[in-house]
């Protein structure tokens, strides 16, 4: 598994384990936890290094891949999309030309919701046409037609599963959300709360009933649930091909920040500036697909639980992962 100490790849690695997996984690590092991977063992690695990548592969009895290590930050991308294209690009079609060189046919994508770019219908279907807004979302949707080539020449069975908006911590408390540089709205806000400080609200005159952009966010758990099912999909013989990750349902900057209020019981404050660049107003999926054909069903669809588990974890580990290592 690419990726696998970062947020999403640390709760994929620990649902693996739990179903009987033995997940291998690649990861350099650079923007996950040696604290996270307490599910499987760690391959400290640059995935740009193909000799090394060959070398594990090599020494390792390995038979599908989880892709998760990727840049992600849509602000970012449009200031250095060299880096963008570098890593979500290059680095990920070495990968796979490795994995086709060493017969390693079953793949599964981290991909985005943000291949979308501003949606036409909501919520959105796999079939909506994807027009991304910035070189983060484009970097995902070429590899995903990447993938369905390699696929149309018999070389890789994959399932691209696009993301949403990742939320929330691990209900057992172990595993948690802790970016060097956050971005992600649910963890600013609640550090906020702690820190008594205040967070951003970036934009508030989209085409929305408050101005504030709408995101549908899903269970970082039951997010990882729906990794098993792919696996387990490709495994028994269903068909590649791409499948939402959401709740269906969507939320403003200013919802998520009444609810955080609600969970933690305190007044979060917040202050306005201008939009980030590549931010669409909408996006919220339909997850119908994933549901219909993988049998995927989510166990904490609810805003204030995903809040509630964030909350729990952050409030134990203020200084994220450096404090549960102290």
């Amino acid at each position: 598994m690419t990726g696998g100490a970062g947020y999403i790849g640390s709760h994929v690695v620990k649902e693996l384990k739990r179903h009987g997996y033995e997940p291998i984690v690649y990861d350099n590092l650079q923007a996950g936890h040696r604290e996270a991977v307490t599910n499987g063992s760690l391959v400290l690695a640059d995935l740009a290094d193909a000799e090394i990548l060959k070398e594990t592969l090599r020494s390792l009895s390995v038979d599908s891949v989880m892709h998760f290590a990727a840049d992600s930050l849509v602000g970012e991308s449009v200031q250095n999309p060299k880096k963008y294209f570098n890593n979500n690009v290059r680095n990920s079609l070495q990968l796979l030309e490795i994995l086709t060189e060493f017969k390693i046919r079953k793949f599964i994508f981290s991909s985005s919701a943000a291949v979308y770019g501003e949606p036409e219908t909501i919520p959105i279907p796999e079939e909506h046409p994807c027009s991304p807004t910035n070189p983060y979302g484009e970097t995902k949707w070429i590899f995903e037609k990447t993938l369905e080539a390699f696929h149309a020449l018999g070389k890789v069975d994959y399932i691209s599963l696009r993301y949403f908006n990742a939320a929330g911590a691990d209900p057992d408390g172990d595993l948690g959300e802790d970016h060097a540089a956050e971005t992600h709205l649910i963890p600013l806000v609640l550090r906020a709360a702690l820190d008594n400080t205040s967070v951003r609200i970036f934009g508030t005159d989209y085409d929305t009933p408050d101005g504030t952009c709408i995101r549908d966010y899903i269970h970082v758990t039951d997010l990882a649930e729906a990794h098993i099912l792919a696996l387990e999909g490709l495994i028994s013989g269903k068909s590649s091909g791409v499948y939402n990750l959401g709740n269906g349902n969507g939320y403003s900057v200013k919802a998520v920040l009444k609810a955080a209020e609600n969970v933690t019981g305190r007044k979060i404050k917040s202050h306005e500036v201008t939009r980030r660049p590549g931010d669409p107003a909408r996006l919220v999926a339909s997850s119908d697909k994933i549901q219909r054909e993988l049998g995927w069903i989510p166990k904490y669809p609810a805003l204030t639980t995903i809040i509630q588990t964030a909350w729990e974890w952050h409030k134990k580990h203020p200084n994220g992962y450096k404090k549960q290592s102290a």
